[in-house]
């Protein structure tokens, strides 16, 4: 899906845990953007162990295929957590675990400098294991670009 990333971006979906079955099939988002600094792609390759040129050597980079540092898929991937608090605020559960990702793929790459933001939808909602697993698609954007950065399907399992 394209979207229009002059779009102003929207406040979270506030849900209760238990009415999120009705709430499949709700849009979420775009969040705000969040920039991508040297800094941040530094870090992550610190706690990694991933000093890839193509992410941590600039004058390299500056020669290569994107003109510049790019971040890691995985540091992409990573920001879901934060993206999420600005797209969908699930209440009245105690605590909530990632279950599982399925069909994730980094489309496209993500600049040093560039924003990101994610928006997404709830794609299913099932009771298991005295909570609720729930199934969003979410995509993450590069302002500017039409190709996001990274698609897939995350499963929460949250608890009342």
């Amino acid at each position: 899906m394209t979207r229009n990333t002059h779009e102003i971006a929207n406040s979270p979906l506030t849900i209760v845990l238990a009415d999120i079955e009705s709430a499949v099939g709700a849009s979420l988002g775009p969040g705000p953007w969040v920039p991508i600094e040297q800094a941040r792609i530094d870090a992550f390759a610190e706690a990694t162990g991933d000093h890839q040129w193509i992410h941590v050597d600039t004058d390299r980079a500056a020669d290569g295929p994107f003109g510049r540092t790019i971040a890691h898929g995985y540091l992409t991937l990573s920001l879901v957590p934060l993206l999420m608090q600005g797209i969908l605020d699930v209440t009245g559960r105690s605590s909530g675990v990632n279950y599982g990702i399925d069909k994730v793929r980094f489309v496209n790459p993500v600049p040093e400098g560039a924003r990101v933001r994610m928006y997404g939808s709830i794609l299913a909602a099932t009771p298991r294991s005295g909570g609720m697993q729930y199934r969003l698609g979410l995509t993450i954007e590069v302002h500017g670009v039409e190709k996001p950065a990274m698609v897939g399907e995350f499963i929460v399992l949250a608890f009342p």
